[in-house]
């Protein structure tokens, strides 16, 4: 019986309706049943995160609770052939901090299915630098080049470009060559944006369509939306004929109101993309061209590296829409 301690994150609900959280000491005893025990290294800071850490039972269903839907480390024990102990490994997706204990503590225990061994190229802080972000961002442009999109089609439209999916989804796109166009609503970090490898920026006042119109004059070949709402109703409605559409977010709002006159009249597809339930072939995929040809050398340079007790600023900052690029967790 394996009785090592560790510490981690604990979201309690109060009899007051309101949810406390705090860092506790956790016995290995109290993880879920799994096929892999990991010994947690890294771990990073999603949206999703944040909701989960403040109570939203639309990610969390019950309480007390562990957050952390990225995890890094090293394999300390498998019931499986698979994984052997020391092996480096991650976990993205699936309910891994969600319903079940998370990547914001010293070890997690999962389903064999969920663990991936880490690719050759990455070090297990540079696959937390992506984190779930940076692989929606690869399934985002896999997707949208799977579709036909090439950069001589012209402008590619990536909202959101400040945040987690968007800033590596921006980067990739312009080491692979597409004229990126990031959509914003922090004019003050323009420079930053240019630096990440766009090429202009669009405010978000010029991505919120209010006229009513079914079209709008087209502009962009591709657009990966990041944020959901009115700005991806405008952004479908602003796309080349034969464009695509990727939408993975709903930061913005849930709804998306428009008509079908972009999809029938311009020939426009709509990609919808989950990182939770992605196949593992088509995950190991989009991981090993994180760590070859998509991985981007200077990520470090957008990361902010935090501790589980500097995690509340952070959950407020991503909640508020202030949080800007990659934030990385460290054990």
């Amino acid at each position: 019986m394996n009785t090592k301690t560790f510490r981690a994150m604990r979201i309690t609900e109060m009899e007051d309706g309101r949810f406390q959280r705090e860092i506790v000491k956790r016995s290995i005893e109290d993880l879920p049943p799994g096929d892999v025990l990991i010994r947690v290294m890294y771990s990073s800071l999603n949206y999703k995160d944040a909701l989960s850490a403040t109570g939203n039972k639309g990610v969390t269903r019950n309480y007390p609770h562990t957050p952390g839907i990225d995890a890094a480390g090293l394999v300390e024990e498998s019931a499986v052939p698979e994984f052997s102990p020391g092996e480096e490994v991650i976990v993205t997706g699936y309910d891994l901090g969600m319903n079940t204990a998370g990547g914001y503590g010293g070890f997690i225990r999962v389903p064999a299915s969920w663990v991936i061994k880490l690719p050759l190229g990455l070090t297990l802080e540079k696959s937390m630098m992506y984190g779930t972000a940076g692989f929606t961002a690869g399934l985002s442009i896999y997707k949208m080049i799977n579709s036909g999109v090439r950069p001589e089609d012209g402008e590619i439209l990536v909202t959101g470009a400040t945040g987690g999916v968007g800033s590596v989804a921006l980067g990739i796109l312009a080491k692979l060559g597409y004229r990126v166009i990031a959509g914003t609503g922090k004019a003050e970090k323009k420079e930053l944006l240019t630096q990440m490898g766009a090429k202009d920026i669009i405010l978000r006042e010029e991505l919120d369509d209010i006229s009513g119109k079914p079209l709008l004059k087209p502009r962009w070949a591709g657009v990966i939306d990041t944020v959901g709402g009115n700005i991806l109703a405008t952004a479908i409605k602003s796309t080349n004929y034969g464009g695509t559409v990727t939408t993975c977010g709903n930061v913005a709002s849930p709804d998306l109101i428009t008509t079908v006159f972009p999809f029938i009249l311009k020939g426009v597809s709509l990609l919808g993309i989950d990182s939770v339930q992605c196949p593992r072939e088509l995950r190991l995929t989009i991981w090993k061209l994180l760590s070859s040809d998509w991985d981007l050398p200077k990520l470090d340079k957008t990361i902010r590296r935090v501790s589980l007790e500097d995690l509340d600023e952070s959950f407020q900052q991503i909640l508020q829409g202030k949080s800007v690029g990659r934030t990385l967790v460290t054990f």
